[in-house]
């Protein structure tokens, strides 16, 4: 308030509008002729203007740059829940801009002339017409707002599930997610894939989603709006990205200390590299290292730690359900649920000092020695 009235009382001459004057704004703007008025309100304007254009370039040029622009979409769900945005903001914007006119017009044109009397002017109470108007006309927008967005609800979340689908289910742990896909016999986490959904021949990706501890999130703002994951319920969402990409996403429910860090990593990939990559997670895990007996101890120390408890590796004794299944780590982008990229000094330093990464979650560090870390990280670095 105070930056605005110091730029208010520098446009208007530098006078003092309740002091020197000794009366009321309205009083001022009786006393000063008309020309001047116009000019000094014109600059306004101009300095307001300019600071509302820098300030949507500024946010223009950020939402180009986001990987999680949701004025992107890029998927269907995505692209009904962007046009159901502009037309409630343009709905909005037009009632802004028409209230915002009457009332600047009704301050200029009746403002206080000199030459007016000090006799209170004649007062009208009620008026049928604009009473029924400011009545109906909002109802009639609400009416159109909430069935534009019933039809969209029932366009995303009501139709039938088609039978040509990726079905994967998404659990959500404090901080990472997990993805089953029962029709593959894969099970991987943090980082989805599925198959681009070529518009021709359709294939979108339904996800079956809920919890295994508290409430989250999932919410990739280019694809889809969010679905909340909550423990003893299922809920469902669907994604049909027509390009291959990586789409990026954050759980958007608070989950506890490490929720800022529960990232979300989306690769749609062609036909052919999905198949790929189908082929390479089902492959069990890497068991012979003869040609590397760093990584060969390390899978005899990892098999004899309390990793096995928490971890799943296919084709091992280690078939913990508690953490991220590490059959194939190694070719995963990053570590942590998205917190780091997966390279070996990275790997190292998760598996010695969670908490170094992402204090409170609920990996314990191993404790292990240099020796032992060393040849374990080796070993898991191996996991493709």
């Amino acid at each position: 308030m105070g930056i605005a009235w110091s730029h208010t009382y520098a446009a208007f001459g530098g006078r003092d509008l309740t002091g020197r004057w000794g009366v009321t704004a309205l009083s001022f703007f009786a006393r000063e002729g008309k020309s001047k008025i116009r000019s000094r309100c014109l600059r306004v304007a101009q300095g307001v203007t300019f600071a509302a254009g820098c300030s949507l370039l500024f946010a223009g040029a950020a939402y180009a740059q986001s990987p999680t622009n949701m004025f992107d979409p890029a998927a269907t769900p995505a692209h009904s829940i962007f046009d159901l945005s502009m037309l409630v903001l343009g709905i909005t914007l037009a009632i802004f801009l028409i209230v915002g006119g009457m009332l600047l017009y009704a301050l200029i044109r009746f403002r206080q002339r000199p030459e007016d009397s000090s006799r209170e002017p004649a007062q009208i109470y009620g008026s049928t017409q604009i009473e029924l108007s400011w009545t109906v006309i909002p109802v009639l927008i609400v009416v159109m707002l909430f069935l534009t967005t019933t039809r969209v609800i029932m366009g995303t979340q009501g139709i039938s599930k088609p039978d040509s689908t990726m079905d994967v289910t998404v659990i959500g742990h404090q901080f990472w997610w997990e993805y089953r896909y029962p029709k593959l016999g894969i099970v991987t986490a943090n980082e989805l894939h599925i198959p681009v959904s070529n518009p021709k021949s359709p294939l979108p990706t339904y996800l079956t989603m809920s919890s295994a501890d508290v409430d989250h999130s999932f919410w990739v703002p280019r694809l889809a709006g969010k679905t909340d994951l909550i423990p003893n319920r299922v809920n469902t969402m669907w994604i049909d990205p027509p390009d291959a990409g990586l789409y990026l996403g954050q759980c958007a429910q608070y989950c506890g200390t490490q929720h800022a860090k529960m990232l979300l990593r989306v690769y749609a990939q062609s036909p052919a590299d999905f198949a790929v990559w189908v082929s390479q997670q089902k492959k069990p895990a890497q068991t012979d290292f003869s040609g590397n007996p760093t990584a060969a101890e390390g899978q005899t120390v990892f098999m004899h730690n309390a990793c096995i408890n928490c971890h799943t590796i296919s084709g091992t004794i280690s078939n913990g359900r508690f953490g991220p299944d590490l059959t194939h780590l190694a070719s995963r982008d990053t570590l942590a649920s998205g917190a780091i990229p997966n390279n070996v000094e990275n790997l190292r330093k998760w598996i010695n000092e969670p908490d170094s990464i992402k204090p409170g979650s609920l990996m314990p560090p191993m404790h292990l020695n240099d020796h032992d870390l060393n040849a374990v990280t080796a070993y898991l670095a191996q996991l493709r």
